[in-house]
């Protein structure tokens, strides 16, 4: 069946795997991707929903970096809204609801419409490995493939077994049997393995509820979209989401289910994602809330399966339904399926390189939750990675490697290598030191240059970015080089409680002052000329905005980041005897020796290893 070896293979067809085969495709590698079920591509498992706190501005890098993710969540989006909006920039978060169905079959068309991409339908069971490198994999029927590289995006599969009260069963999630003979390969290869848990709340029926109790949570007035690129278009209708709350009341129905709830009787012993804790666990966690909120999310434009988000739970399906009744809104609630909890394997991050390839066998990658990551979009990320330097080890290139200074994306590989997980990951704006840098508004400049030279954004992507750029900077110059007059500026300082000007000053400098605005600012006869002549679009106002009105800030991490890329530059060679440093402190030792970071600055970071440790490093090597 398979008479030709492939460049890259593969395992796994959900978001990970899915950017991981796109990016390697797109490359020029010949691709398999191999998937239990080829209808679930890029199923949304959880909510239907991309984007989010940090999460937005992780989807908007990897559209810049030429990845699929933000085009196929534009074009199958029925909601947007920026989240933060009353906070600084570096903070707004693009999130968008999506239709789960056209998701998913967005995504297939566009992966068949990829070329070098092929496609097949069966369970991976082992790996083929020689000498150390990898040779293909096996699959459940005895076939074997043969590739180059080989990378592992298995998602909650992997000896996956799911939990509703006191039943239990194997699979990967809720109508999908469970994939096994990977862990067990790979923990003879001598692999550390580990468990985790995430859990879904209920699918319920729409016209069971009364929205008429519910608070309507409508999205954005002028809404935005993910896609820097031109192919995709702002939503012109929207769906609207809905919120009610628990109460006391539910949360004693709930309880009385505690006793036979798998988290509470020692049934599920791994860790759930602690930033999305099921509702019993709320309740367990935090017992003086008499009430916690309940976002009512539709699944699409034309179904009725609504999404209990806020409801995560694996307690029984009586339990489950006879608290539900007892929200506000959902007293005649209908099910689709109960909630449930899933436990599966996952391989401790450290055992990686920053190239997500295995530091045990060449040429193999993992990406996704088999890191111990949860979220869509975390795993979007390490697919894309994964599949970009599984392309780079076949055409005998160096690994592209994202710096923390450089992406969330970095932030969030370099967490995992580093740090390990012995919890779900899930990013947050505040794991990045440079947030101001990282912002969701210029992942385009920061990351579409790279993309072009990797061969994944194209020509006009590349043009559109560079002559945004330049609007925004020149627009930025524009401010610092032309004046205001008092009689100008002062009637819009008036309006926002901002001392008067006494004489005419820079307008960078008006503009910099809290509360005042470019729409303001564009009463001005001299600045709203300045727009109308060069046509500038909304992207290149806000971009400017924020350059002018936070240029203090980004300076400053600038600086920051260039002192830490200094340290970035003070490479450790490979096989680095650590035990004739005997100044080092054993616990930093051991950790080094574990983890074996490629520069000072990733040593820096590793729990364990302090300040002098760094010093003594430092000294052995003549800085």
């Amino acid at each position: 069946m398979f008479d030709k070896e492939y460049d890259v293979i593969v395992v796994g067809g959900g978001h990970a795997g899915s950017e991981a085969a796109a990016a390697a495709a797109n490359m020029g590698s010949k691709t398999l991707l191999i998937t239990m079920n080829l209808q679930n591509i890029a199923q949304m498992s959880c909510n239907p929903a991309m984007g989010g706190i940090a999460k937005g501005q992780i989807v908007r890098e990897i559209d810049a970096l030429g990845g699929y993710s933000g085009i196929v969540t534009d074009r199958t989006a029925i909601q947007f809204k920026m989240l933060n909006k009353s906070k600084g920039p570096a903070m707004w978060s693009p999130r968008a609801q999506s239709d789960r169905m056209r998701f998913a079959e967005e995504w297939r068309f566009m992966l068949e419409q990829t070329p070098n991409l092929d496609f097949y339908q069966e369970m991976v069971s082992g790996l083929l490995v020689e000498n150390g490198k990898i040779r293909g994999v096996r699959t459940s029927l005895g076939i074997e493939v043969k590739a180059q590289t080989v990378v592992l995006t298995n998602g909650t599969f992997l000896n996956g077994l799911i939990h509703i009260g006191e039943k239990q069963f194997g699979g990967g999630r809720a109508g999908e049997r469970a994939s096994t003979g990977i862990t067990e390969d790979l923990v003879s290869f001598g692999f550390d393995s580990g468990r985790m848990k995430t859990g879904t709340p209920p699918r319920v029926d729409g016209r069971s509820l009364d929205y008429s109790k519910m608070k309507e949570e409508p999205g954005d007035i002028n809404p935005d979209k993910f896609s820097y690129s031109n192919v995709t278009s702002a939503l012109k209708e929207q769906r609207s989401c809905h919120m009610t709350y628990t109460s006391k009341q539910v949360h004693e129905l709930l309880q009385e289910g505690f006793d036979r709830s798998p988290m509470f009787n020692g049934r599920i012993k791994s860790i759930g994602p602690r930033y999305c804790p099921s509702i019993e666990d709320k309740i367990n966690r935090f017992a003086d809330k008499d009430r916690h909120q309940i976002f009512v999310e539709p699944e699409g434009w034309n179904t009725v399966e609504v999404y209990v988000n806020g409801f995560s739970t694996s307690l029984p399906e009586d339990v489950q339904f006879k608290a539900l009744r007892a929200v506000e809104g959902f007293e005649n609630v209908k099910f689709f399926r109960p909630g449930y909890a899933i436990e599966y394997d996952y391989f401790p991050p450290t055992q990686l390189k920053h190239s997500l390839e295995t530091k045990l066998i060449e040429g193999l990658y993992f990406a996704g939750q088999i890191n111990g990551t949860t979220g869509y979009e975390e795993a979007a990320s390490q697919g894309l990675i994964a599949g970009i330097n599984a392309s780079l080890k076949i055409q005998e290139k160096d690994p592209f490697i994202l710096k923390r200074n450089e992406a969330y994306i970095g932030v969030l590989i370099d967490d995992l290598i580093t740090k390990g997980t012995e919890e779900p990951y899930r990013m947050f704006t505040s794991r990045a030191e440079y947030r101001t840098l990282l912002r969701q508004d210029n992942a385009d400049f920061r990351l579409t240059p790279v993309s072009y030279e990797l061969g994944l954004a194209k020509e006009d992507r590349m043009r559109r970015m560079e002559k945004k750029k330049k609007q925004s900077d020149a627009f930025v110059q524009f401010f610092r080089e032309t004046s205001i007059k008092p009689e100008e500026a002062n009637p819009i300082l008036e309006q926002v409680n901002s001392s008067p000007m006494k004489q005419s000053d820079k307008m960078f400098k008006v503009f910099s002052r809290p509360n005042v605005t470019l729409e303001a600012l564009s009463t001005i006869p001299a600045v709203s000329n300045y727009i109308s002549e060069n046509e500038l679009d909304k992207e290149v106002m806000e971009q400017t905005e924020i350059e002018v009105k936070y240029a203090g800030y980004i300076q400053k991490e600038k600086n920051n980041a260039d002192k830490l890329s200094r340290l970035e530059d003070i490479k450790i060679p490979e096989n680095f005897d650590y035990d004739k440093l005997k100044s080092l402190s054993y616990e930093a030792r051991e950790k080094l020796k574990k983890i074996r970071p490629v520069s000072l600055s990733q040593a820096s970071r590793i729990s364990g290893v302090s300040p002098n440790d760094i010093s003594v490093m430092l000294v052995y090597m003549g800085r």
